[in-house]
C-alpha cells in the first residue's frame, strides 16, 4: 500500500471520513475506491457508498481475493444499516470463508457478525442464538466484542429474558469504553 492509501485507512479507523476522502478522493484505483466507500458510509451517503464499494471489488485483480472479500463484507454492512435484508447471505459467508482461509480473523469474524445481526433481523433468532454460542469473542478486539454482546443483548430481549439483556448490554458498554466508541 502506499502512504495515501495508509494514511486514509487511519483516518477511517480512527472516525474520520473527511481526512480520509482528502486523501484519496481525486484517485481511482482499487484501494482508494474501497477506503472512498467506506468513507461514504460512515458519512451516511449509502447509495454512493454501495456503489464504491461494489466498484472496488470489480477493479481488484483475479488474485486479490482477500480485497475483493473485503470488499463483500463492507458491502453487506451497507445493506444491513440500509436494512436492505434482500443481499446475499451465500455472497457473504464465501468472503467470511475466504478471509478465514487467509488469516483475516478479525474481518472474518466481522463477516459472520453481520450474518447474525441480519438472522436477528429476519426473525431467526433460534438460528442465531446457536450461531452465537458456538464463537468465541475473548480473543477479538474491543469493537466487535461490543457487536458480540449486542447481538446477544437483542436476542435475550427477543426472549425477554431481561437480566441477561441487561448484563449482555453492561458487557457491551464496558467492551464499547475499551474500544473508545462513541455513545
Amino acid at each position: 500500500m502506499d502512504s495515501l492509501i495508509t494514511a486514509a485507512a487511519r483516518a477511517l479507523a480512527a472516525g474520520d471520513p473527511l481526512g480520509a476522502l482528502n486523501r484519496v478522493a481525486l484517485r481511482d484505483d482499487a484501494p482508494a475506491l474501497a477506503l472512498r466507500g467506506i468513507a461514504m458510509a460512515q458519512l451516511g451517503d449509502l447509495v454512493r457508498a454501495k456503489a464504491l464499494v461494489r466498484s472496488a471489488a470489480r477493479a481488484f485483480g483475479p488474485k486479490e481475493t482477500v480485497a475483493r472479500a473485503r470488499c463483500v463484507v463492507a458491502e453487506a454492512e451497507i445493506a444491513l444499516v440500509s436494512r436492505d435484508l434482500t443481499w446475499p447471505a451465500k455472497a457473504l459467508e464465501a468472503a467470511r470463508a475466504t478471509l478465514e482461509a487467509h488469516g483475516d480473523r478479525v474481518n472474518a469474524a466481522h463477516a459472520r457478525y453481520l450474518a447474525l445481526r441480519r438472522l436477528l433481523l429476519i426473525g431467526r433468532i433460534e438460528e442465531a442464538e446457536q450461531m452465537l454460542a458456538a464463537l468465541d469473542p475473548a480473543a477479538l478486539p474491543a469493537p466487535l466484542r461490543t457487536i458480540h454482546e449486542l447481538v446477544a443483548a437483542g436476542i435475550a430481549l427477543r426472549r425477554l429474558h431481561t437480566k441477561a439483556a441487561r448484563a449482555a448490554l453492561a458487557r457491551a458498554d464496558r467492551a464499547a469504553r475499551a474500544a473508545r466508541i462513541r455513545r
